[in-house]
């Protein structure tokens, strides 16, 4: 079959970056319970959040990183990045839990409080140590909040036969991944969890959005652009975002639950993300009809220096969030201690996001320095 995917070679797409970066950070203001900073993330005036909007970003970049080396350099060049960087990801993994572990276990002691180990679903771990490494080697053992790592590792330690298929048959694709989130949906597939239960995000149905955004990515934008783009298409994004804001803010605000009928509320109560609700995906779409609007790609608005933190991070995701993991258990100790102090809630926030920005920095400054360190022993060797 003949390569019909519309790869660009061109300018990094900085958006990417940044909303990467935002979605890091959101992620970890929303592990943290009874953070009040938690209050400025899309969780609380839309149907999607964060991991949505991390998933099909990881499905774009993914696309756009590996189709082009398919295309220039073949499957088996692909396939063995695409295993790579799913190795890279699982150690990374695997690593945040032995340390997310180890903290929680410590701060529990020391501390005096048990209650960690049982809501971070660590006591199991502890209890149990052989079996649920044997467990957590194999995706199925995961303490609570490290569920987004082992649905990206899968994703894409399965994605080079579709990426195959994709550069030459996009449409296809899709049309599989839509038939597969229905059938999961329908028929109830998920992976099992350990020590019981299934998945918190359920591989067959999150698929969909990395699929989705591999799919904009070779070419699927530029395809819907004379739809997406038009007025209508505006005004019903804008309209189905302000519905998904009222919603949202009538089931979290029980003073104004009673101003919504029961019946508005009921199919969105709870909302569905371990399935990933179709309420939830429309959302996503709605929303970046609307931001593509006002921030194209050439935007000056992206070269404003106060949102540099933000692409940085973006740039340095994996480091970035599985800094942000540990961290968001510190912050919830933090705010414990102190009685949720309100101005105890807004530091170790404020503190949290900004390590994370140092370990994006840091890691770009020391990435710079290797390769020119690197460099002049290329420069002999091909000498």
């Amino acid at each position: 079959m003949r390569i019909h995917a519309d790869i660009p070679f061109g300018t990094r797409d900085v958006r990417l970056d940044l909303f990467r970066g935002l979605a890091n950070w959101a992620i970890f203001l929303d592990h943290i319970p009874h953070e009040v900073l938690n209050w400025t993330t899309s969780r609380n005036y839309g149907f999607s959040d964060a991991a949505d909007l991390f998933v099909f970003i990881s499905g774009y970049t993914a696309a756009l990183a590996f189709g082009r080396i398919m295309v220039e350099r073949g499957y088996l060049a692909a396939a063995s990045r695409l295993s790579k960087r799913a190795f890279e990801l699982y150690a990374a993994h695997i690593m945040v839990v032995a340390i997310y572990i180890a903290v929680i276990a410590c701060a529990s002691r020391e501390f005096l409080d048990p209650d960690d180990l049982n809501q971070f679903n660590v006591a199991i771990f502890l209890n149990m140590p052989f079996r649920e490494s044997i467990q957590a080697l194999a995706l199925r053992y995961r303490p609570v909040n490290l569920d987004v790592l082992p649905l990206y590792i899968l994703l894409l330690g399965a994605f080079a036969p579709a990426l195959w298929l994709m550069v030459r048959k996009p449409n296809w694709i899709l049309a599989g991944s839509i038939a597969v989130y229905l059938a999961g949906r329908h028929f109830g597939w998920n992976l099992a969890a350990s020590p019981s239960g299934s998945w918190y995000f359920n591989p067959f149905a999150w698929q969909l959005l990395f699929v989705l955004g591999a799919w904009t990515a070779l070419g699927g934008a530029r395809a819907l652009q004379p739809i997406l783009g038009t007025g209508t298409a505006f005004r019903l994004a804008i309209g189905y975002l302000l519905f998904a804001f009222v919603v949202t803010t009538a089931i979290r605000s029980p003073g104004l639950g009673g101003l919504v009928p029961h019946w508005i509320l009921q199919p969105f109560d709870p909302n569905d993300k371990t399935n990933l609700a179709p309420y939830r995906v429309l959302h996503f779409i709605a929303l970046a009809v609307v931001v593509t609007r006002f921030l194209p790609l050439d935007s000056p608005i992206l070269q404003w220096r106060a949102l540099a933190p933000l692409i940085q991070c973006g740039r340095r995701s994996l480091q970035v969030f599985c800094t942000g993991i540990v961290l968001s258990f510190c912050a919830h100790a933090a705010i414990e201690l102190s009685l949720n102090a309100l101005w105890i809630q807004i530091v170790v926030g404020a503190i949290g996001i900004s390590l994370m920005t140092a370990v994006a920095y840091f890691r770009t400054w020391s990435k710079g320095r290797d390769s020119a360190l690197a460099s002049p022993v290329r420069i002999g060797e091909l000498a």
